[in-house]
């Protein structure tokens, strides 16, 4: 069954989403929940492939897609989005579902299963981003580099790529959206997508909004290399580590069953991701590096994988699935593989 694009008004914005409904209403309900610069469009492919039993809903996040555009509290880290989501499980009337998360999606919904537990039948965590965000901690606890969270937040976002998305560059020079997807979306040393494909991803990065309260939000300034600390709107601060710390998850007696599926070759999210500026200061790319003991690269794999441990000794119940050659997307560089899993995951519950 082919997808259809619908606006559901919630008690917090007008959310538009992309639906494919099941084939019966005992069906399962399963909530799909995109990541940073991209919206539902991503998805498309996974949710046509699904079961007919599965009612399946993807939501454009605020501040993404064709949703309604509402800014960002970042001092509540992703409880802004995570409280959309409940909203619009409200709107569907689903007491519960499965939820998937891509990316930032992937805290966004460990954020729900946070806030209301009683929610969640399982997750599914898609080349995540680590419990304590992105950027500026060290360690498998996620201790901060620094006092402000220096390295973390809107200002290490690169400033000429904003701009791009607000004037709608679909061109493939060289840092623009089209760009970035080809090059770190995907391993492009094993996938190509499809043009047609590529055409409604970069449309989808688009509709991003930015500008205050939105991507990639403000910053201020630090003492501390490389000078650039978390603000308080818009979307790089949510998910900073001076306002995200999801360790709690790990405290729920017990947390939702996990599946965290990962390519190897990930050069978003990873123990030396190229999106981290301590591991670009490391290897000479941004210059002041103070070194590694002062400010050592984000372990994001162990972060997660010492959070998802520490949940199996409260009753949890959690599998790591790493896809070889697979980038930041293994839903769609391997999607054999990863709907093997994923409905495997799903019929366990």
């Amino acid at each position: 069954m082919t997808p259809i694009s619908r606006t559901i008004q919630t008690s917090r914005l007008n959310t538009a989403v992309l639906e494919r409904p099941a084939k019966s209403e005992a069906g399962r309900r399963l909530l799909l929940v995109h990541g940073n610069v991209s919206s539902s469009e991503f998805f498309r492919d996974l949710m046509e492939g699904l079961p007919g039993d599965i009612h399946a809903v993807a939501p454009d996040l605020r501040g993404y897609g064709d949703s309604e555009a509402r800014p960002i509290d970042a001092t509540r880290g992703l409880k802004d989005w995570s409280d959309d989501l409940l909203a619009l499980l409200d709107a569907l009337e689903w007491k519960d579902a499965h939820l998937l998360g891509w990316s930032m999606g992937g805290g966004v919904v460990m954020q729900v299963a946070l806030s209301a537990p009683q929610r969640v039948q399982t997750l599914t965590l898609v080349a995540p981003v680590s419990p304590y965000g992105f950027g500026g901690t060290h360690g498998e606890n996620g201790t901060p580099n620094t006092p402000d969270f220096a390295g973390s937040g809107g200002g290490t976002v690169n400033p000429a790529f904003a701009p791009l998305l607000a004037a709608g560059d679909r061109s493939d020079t060289a840092g623009s959206p089209r760009d970035v997807m080809r090059k770190f979306y995907f391993n492009a040393a094993r996938f190509q997508p499809d043009p047609q494909k590529e055409e409604a991803w970069v449309s989808s990065m688009l509709g991003t909004r930015t500008g205050d309260g939105f991507y990639p939000g403000d910053m201020t300034p630090s003492e501390y290399w490389p000078n650039v600390a978390p603000g308080t709107a818009g979307v790089a601060n949510a998910f900073s580590s001076r306002y995200m710390n999801l360790s709690a998850f790990a405290d729920l007696t017990p947390p939702p069953p996990v599946l965290w599926v990962r390519g190897d070759a990930d050069a978003i999210v990873g123990d030396t991701s190229l999106f981290d500026l301590a591991q670009l200061g490391a290897l000479g790319a941004v210059p002041g590096w103070p070194g590694a003991e002062a400010c050592p690269p984000q372990p994001m794999l162990t972060q997660m994988r010492t959070v998802l441990e520490r949940g199996e000794a409260n009753g949890g119940q959690w599998r790591e699935l790493v896809l070889p050659g697979v980038g930041h997307s293994p839903f769609i560089e391997a999607p054999d593989e990863f709907s093997a899993a994923f409905l495997e995951h799903l019929s366990q519950s």
